[in-house]
């Protein structure tokens, strides 16, 4: 009866998810909802102040790239209340530097075991490599990254904007070769649109 009673007590306890193994297993998937060809451009500040999601850029234009994932256990079944902060984003290069928990989903997994990010990162850096969607320190291994890049006024990535980042900024304005990492407005250029994002996230530092 005292073993009993303490399996029980045991299982009580072990979340779920856990349980289930998850790793994650071959089976979680995550997407984003622009479908079309061309690489999602993310602007990026410590502060979170940046874009969201839902107002991400590809060149010139302004799409919706929130990213969902179906996180399924090692059967294939969905796992609802998984941690939010088990779950996050990094870039391959490692490139994108995210504040502590500055790249989580937005929530837990919800009833169907699906997490969304449609809020804003909190982070610096620069990065045109793929995202890998981590769960449990592992990326998922359904797909090899998802196609987005990302920039910020928060250039040497040390993630905090201040006046060490105005010298980079000033050469890729005035320089001959464009630099993707000051393109804050992805456009295509780096001119007086990225001025204005640079000097609105001046001051900008992790929470």
């Amino acid at each position: 009866m005292k073993f009993q009673l303490t399996l029980m007590v045991v299982l009580v306890l072990v979340p779920a998810a856990a349980m289930a193994g998850i790793g994650p297993c071959d089976y979680s998937t995550a997407e984003m909802a622009y479908v079309g060809s061309e690489t999602v451009v993310m602007m990026v500040l410590p502060d979170g102040s940046g874009t969201p999601f839902s107002a991400a850029r590809i060149m010139g234009s302004e799409i919706d790239a929130t990213i969902t994932l179906h996180l399924l256990d090692c059967a294939g079944v969905p796992v609802p209340n998984y941690p939010a902060e088990d779950m996050w984003l990094e870039s391959t290069d490692g490139g994108l530097s995210i504040c502590a928990g500055g790249a989580s989903a937005d929530a837990s997994t919800d009833a169907n075991g699906d997490a969304f990010w449609v809020q804003p990162l909190h982070g610096g850096g620069s990065s045109q490599a793929l995202t890998l969607v981590m769960v449990n320190g592992m990326a998922l291994t359904t797909s090899a990254g998802l196609p987005m890049s990302f920039n910020s006024p928060d250039l040497n990535g040390d993630r905090v904007v201040n006046l060490t980042d105005v010298p980079m900024f000033a050469g890729d304005f005035y320089g001959s070769v464009y630099m993707f990492r000051s393109d804050f407005y992805f456009d295509g250029w780096v001119n007086l649109s990225d001025v204005v994002q640079m000097a609105q996230g001046l001051g900008a530092s992790c929470p």
